[in-house]
């Protein structure tokens, strides 16, 4: 999980976690891409706006790495031309935030499923 609100990343990870799965989470997407977590990541949920690089950044530089792992958007700002420049990266959705808690949950058991 990466996201610059820090309330996002303990609601986030605290679903993930009662899923049943392992989750960690940064406040930039530099700080998860000078981490381990980087190259061993099934999912990959992340805001679109943030200082430094941005979600759509992050994308690019875990692309350009060898791979990005299943890339779930979520952003206070859903404009469609970044809809879009994230779906044709390759991302498996994008969110709005607030975003439906189950809706998020079917993404991450698809991100997940996809990875098996």
């Amino acid at each position: 999980m990466v996201d610059d609100d820090e309330s996002i990343r303990l609601s986030v990870g605290a679903l993930i976690r009662s899923l049943g799965y392992a989750a960690h989470a940064f406040a930039s997407a530099e700080a998860f891409l000078n981490s381990p977590e980087a190259s061993a990541a099934d999912c990959l949920i992340t805001d679109v706006q943030m200082p430094g690089l941005s979600g759509i950044d992050l994308q690019k530089a875990l692309v350009a790495r060898g791979g990005a792992p299943p890339v779930i958007f979520i952003t206070a700002f859903p404009q469609e031309r970044i809809r879009r420049q994230a779906m044709e990266g390759g991302a498996l959705t994008f969110l709005s935030k607030p975003c439906d808690g189950d809706l998020l949950v079917r993404s991450i058991e698809e991100a997940l499923s996809a990875r098996a």
